[in-house]
């Protein structure tokens, strides 16, 4: 049975490993935001030995583009964008010490192996709920590559963002649950 859990990022292993697919989450604290071509520079910058342009250990990313805000407004209509895209660069960010991400839709089976073995965990957040999901978006700023506009890396400070846990740390995957 699932639970509503309130979580403070950044992560731990103490916090996540009681985590179960179906739960409800309301996270609070620093998010960072990351998508392709993020992705691809900080993937990039691991296989030169460099150091990554914010430090990922129990951190949260959250796969999203987010509009320009309205005047007054931290951010615009910040809705999630589909995880598999990163795929290809999560195996290792998560083995330097990513404990979250936040998307839409299934993962790949390395991905979720690396969940497993390094002890993250991937939320869903509600696709097409943007307008809605930006109201728990309090602050945000661009930290890194802000010449990639939308698919910069943003700081969110975020108070009861809500999510759902679709691969926990034992392997275990909502959208594939044998009920």
């Amino acid at each position: 049975m699932s639970k509503i859990i309130r979580l403070e990022t950044p992560l731990t292993l103490k916090n996540i490993k009681l985590l179960q697919i179906g739960d409800k989450i309301l996270l609070n604290g620093i998010l960072y935001t990351g998508r392709d071509a993020a992705h691809k520079r900080m993937y990039e910058l691991i296989l030169q030995g460099n150091d990554l342009p914010i430090d990922i250990k129990g951190q949260v990313i959250y796969y999203v583009g987010p509009t320009p805000p309205r005047p007054g407004k931290a951010i615009g209509s910040a809705g999630p964008t589909t995880s598999y895209r990163m795929d290809y660069f999560a195996p290792e960010l998560i083995e330097l010490g990513l404990k979250g991400m936040i998307g839409k839709g299934p993962r790949s089976q390395q991905v979720i192996n690396a969940i497993k073995k390094y002890k993250a965990v991937y939320f869903a957040a509600t696709g097409g709920a943007g307008a809605l999901i930006s109201k728990k978006i309090k602050k945000a700023e661009i930290v890194a590559y802000p010449d990639l506009g939308a698919e910069a890396i943003y700081k969110l400070e975020v108070e009861n963002f809500p999510v759902i846990v679709i691969n926990d740390i034992h392997g275990n995957d909502l959208y594939y649950r044998k009920y």
